[in-house]
């Protein structure tokens, strides 16, 4: 059984992948506490850890954790994007200070894992005209690793919803002579919302206003805004009505013969909904945990606002599952070296 260490955890995704794929998790550590209190419900005995992350990579991590510096198998996690400040001078890590990601970069110097995975939205590779994710590739170099990404699908991998992940994954360069970074084929299926929604379980959920469902039932599955009457739809889009740009996300209903949309942290957004298929209403938690690959079995704490926002947040299941199972291969490699 390969070790993690996963940081910014959330409620579970990206880590519940990865023990799929065969790795054991010695610590997560998630700063919100329904987050973590979902994490704790469900893997009583794994090592969560409720904390700002500051406090933690400040200390004596080989400590801390009871492992040595080079003996972590991986280490996995995606910072919330934040710009830098540039000194100009390419300071490497000092470039990241003050933001979330500088404090995984600390992780990684200090424990010196075999591999690490790092995950986050698209847009990072574009973030701050590509600034961003250059100084993160350079502190990466710098801390001794090789590295590789690719923007993900989750819906190449078992999830039935579009959502894009930029992946980056590192490998300590002393053990290049014996193995490689691997990215995970597409599976041959690719599974649509009449998959995951005709039998799901009933769960907490939100329910529109009267007025908007009134306008929602004139949506037909797979139609939006331009299927209805335009006054209705100028009407309810009001100042959005005169935006550029096909706003394909105002008054969106999906149909079953579709993937879902990027599951969002709030169950209804006005430029980007995604109203149920058969019934006027959002997605209640579980559907969208359903998008998201959870088994049913996994269960969110908090108020229905904030299990919304940790379902939202998630990797899904099965994209973790696909990378975490290339690594692990790649592991398996260095047996025999």
């Amino acid at each position: 059984m390969y070790t993690t260490i996963e940081l910014f955890a959330g409620a579970g995704g990206l880590a519940l992948g990865v023990e799929q794929a065969g790795f054991e998790a010695i610590g997560l550590i998630e700063f919100d506490k329904d987050a973590a209190d979902t994490l704790k419900k469900n893997r009583p005995t794994w090592n969560v850890i409720n904390d700002d992350i500051a406090n933690i990579s400040c200390l004596d991590l080989e400590k801390y954790f009871g492992i040595k510096k080079g003996e972590l198998d991986l280490l996995s996690g995606g910072a919330p994007c934040q710009a830098f400040s540039y000194a100009g001078k390419r300071l490497g890590l000092e470039d990241a200070r003050g933001t979330l990601f500088y404090h995984y970069a600390l992780f990684l110097e200090k424990l010196q894992p075999k591999m690490f995975l790092f995950e986050n939205v698209k847009g990072l590779k574009s973030h701050d005209r590509g600034r961003t994710y250059k100084t993160m590739i350079d502190i990466f170099e710098k801390a001794g690793y090789v590295i590789e990404y690719q923007v993900l699908n989750a819906w190449d991998h078992g999830a039935p919803q579009k959502r894009e992940r930029l992946i980056t994954i590192g490998l300590r360069k002393d053990l290049v002579c014996c193995t490689s970074i691997a990215f995970p084929k597409k599976r041959e299926y690719k599974p649509v919302l009449r998959d995951i929604l005709l039998d799901c379980p009933k769960g907490p959920g939100v329910e529109y206003g009267e007025t908007k469902r009134k306008i929602f039932k004139l949506v037909p599955p797979g139609g939006y805004w331009r299927d209805i009457d335009p006054k209705i739809a100028k009407e309810y889009m009001k100042s959005c009505w005169d935006m550029e740009g096909g706003r394909t996300g105002i008054l969106r209903r999906l149909s079953l013969d579709e993937p879902s949309l990027t599951v969002l942290t709030s169950p209804s957004q006005k430029q980007t909904e995604r109203c149920h298929p058969l019934e006027t209403r959002p997605f209640t938690v579980r559907e969208n945990a359903r998008c998201q690959t959870f088994p049913d079995s996994w269960e969110f704490c908090g108020r229905v606002t904030s299990q919304y926002k940790q379902v939202g947040n998630a990797v899904p299941v099965s994209l973790s599952y696909d990378i975490a199972k290339e690594i692990y291969h790649s592991l398996e490699k260095l047996k025999n070296r």
